[in-house]
């Protein structure tokens, strides 16, 4: 897959959330709740209208050039929001913190703000200068996709689940229109045709004709995602209060972080075991029977969303806005660590595994009949 050049319109105009940033900071009028929701809607509506006026062309094209655009200014302001958080910024997005959406100061808040700000924004920079370039960036929005679906998937209902459900301001209805971008960018993406593979059928035919014993990479991730959908259930059992000794001994020695009453830890493991156990295992099945052209793009939605997912929740269970009850033990961080990990890595290796080599996933055309020549 060619990577596309980053698109440095973009790039320089989400820069402008610096600023802007600061200088309404300043502005003592955004003291209350419903200022900074008003203020936060005109300045996204006037972002808007800028991104239209200086790039039509682009957006008659591909109108996810204009998301693209919004939400790079976006990760530039999680970002800024991350960093003053951990104390190397001030006087930047303290009135937004305080007075929009305070649960963005809880460590689980600062890890998805960090994610946004560069990941995202990579992937918002890439994506836009694609589209500039009329290049694909089909896997690149499945990766996305994936990222910014289980973001919301667990931070959204965490805000109104968990502590800080009374602290709902009017800026939290903002993150309403963030509900419909993956409905349509979805679709978006999917539509988009596919990079063709240049594989010759008989070469498919062989492939797909080998034992799983005689794939030896696909038997390695066929064992890891049984491990780790055995982990998952576990894990989703141990935040249902399962009274086994092995539950209770793992959420106060090991991963006490899923007891914080935040509840984002909670959602958390409940989206791995109804969503993600249930892909770990179609996706076993799609590695020992042939045919199965649905994994690629799955895979790399799923490596997107337990990419974002582990990152904010390794983060959190450690960082010092976590209560100190509630943090990986010391003596437990290694093994915390590694299991993690590895359940992070695992998604991104059967990613890769499905696209540099697809052959075993392709649906080969139907041969054609037999011609017997009709005896009169």
């Amino acid at each position: 897959m060619d990577m596309p050049p980053l698109a440095g319109k973009i790039a320089a105009l989400s820069l402008g959330a610096v600023p802007v940033s600061y200088a309404l900071n300043q502005v003592s009028t955004l003291s209350h709740p419903l200022g900074v929701a008003l203020m936060s809607a005109l300045i996204l509506g006037l972002l808007f209208l800028a991104i239209y006026s200086l790039s039509h062309g682009e957006i008659y094209y591909d109108p996810l050039y204009a998301v693209f655009a919004v939400f790079a200014f976006t990760s530039v302001v999680d970002l800024l929001i991350a960093l003053q958080e951990d104390g190397y910024l001030m006087g930047f997005m303290e009135f937004y913190t305080k007075e929009g959406d305070p649960y963005l100061r809880t460590s689980h808040g600062i890890f998805i703000c960090y994610w946004d700000g560069i990941v995202h924004y990579l992937l918002y920079l890439a994506m836009a200068g694609a589209i500039r370039r009329r290049m694909r960036y089909r896997n690149l929005g499945l990766y996305w996709l994936g990222s910014f679906v289980m973001s919301i998937l667990v931070f959204l209902p965490g805000n109104i689940l968990g502590k800080y459900s009374s602290e709902i301001r009017p800026a939290f209805f903002l993150t309403i229109p963030y509900l419909l971008v993956p409905c349509v960018a979805g679709l978006s993406v999917f539509n988009q045709s596919r990079v063709p593979t240049c594989c010759n059928p008989n070469v498919v035919q062989e492939e797909q004709k080998r034992s799983l014993l005689q794939r030896p990479a696909d038997l390695a991730l066929v064992i890891y995602l049984i491990l780790a959908g055995f982990f998952t259930l576990f894990r989703g059992l141990v935040v249902l209060d399962c009274p086994t000794d092995a539950c209770f001994v793992y959420i106060y020695q090991y991963e006490p972080y899923l007891r914080d009453p935040v509840a984002y830890p909670k959602v958390q493991m409940l989206v791995y075991m109804f969503y993600v156990l249930p892909f770990y295992g179609l996706a076993t099945y799609a590695l020992m029977f042939p045919g199965c052209s649905w994994l690629p793009d799955w895979a790399l939605v799923f490596a997107g969303a337990i990419g974002q997912a582990q990152f904010s929740h390794m983060g959190a269970s450690t960082h010092l806005r976590t209560p100190f009850t509630y943090r990986v033990p010391e003596d437990a961080w290694t093994c915390f660590f590694i299991c993690n990990l590895l359940y992070a890595l695992g998604p991104h290796l059967l990613a890769c595994r499905c696209l540099l080599w697809p052959s075993f996933f392709l649906r080969l055309p139907p041969s054609p009949p037999a011609l017997h020549e009709k005896q009169h």
